[in-house]
């Protein structure tokens, strides 16, 4: 299986040869328009799918086994990017992307806030309590992606990233 992710991998990872974020048109003009504002958003929206599609072929490649991707609970606004397995340890992976255009928010990791942390650990305990996983040992990891156009992507994961909010 692992041969598998290798090679599919592999076709992510050529994809990707340019960066991950779609190409970006020069601004006609200086003002903001909703229209802008949509573009800008649609851009960010799809350069994540693009970024936690790469972090699922990378870390699989890696050998992780994964059992959720994009894990929400109702009554919880936000989810965790990806659930899997490395090796006999539960990870709850939060994945961040980011752009030369994205150069004011920092670094990927530094958008994992104490809030973020704090929703993600509240349901990290809810996953555990309905896949009966109680008893597994499990860590929060953060995969960072930095994307520049022309380059591949650069990737840190950062395991036992942060310990879980009681």
């Amino acid at each position: 299986m692992r041969l598998v992710a290798r090679v599919i991998f592999w076709f992510v990872n050529f994809a990707a040869r340019n960066g991950l974020a779609a190409a970006q048109e020069a601004s006609v003009s200086a003002e903001v328009s909703s229209e802008a504002l949509a573009q800008k958003k649609h851009r960010a929206l799809s350069t994540g799918v693009r970024g936690e599609t790469y972090a699922y072929w990378y870390l699989r490649c890696r050998g992780y086994i994964f059992l959720a991707r994009n894990y929400t609970v109702s009554g919880i606004k936000g989810e965790i990017d990806l659930v899997g397995y490395d090796g006999s340890v539960l990870a709850f992976i939060e994945v961040k992307t980011r752009t030369p255009g994205d150069a004011q928010l920092g670094l990927p990791e530094d958008a994992v806030t104490s809030e973020k942390r704090r929703v993600l650990s509240r349901m990290a305990w809810r996953f555990l309590n309905d896949w009966r996983l109680r008893a597994a040992p499990w860590r929060f990891d953060v995969l960072a992606i930095e994307s520049r156009a022309g380059h591949r992507p650069v990737v840190r994961l950062h395991t036992n990233a942060f310990p879980p909010s009681p």
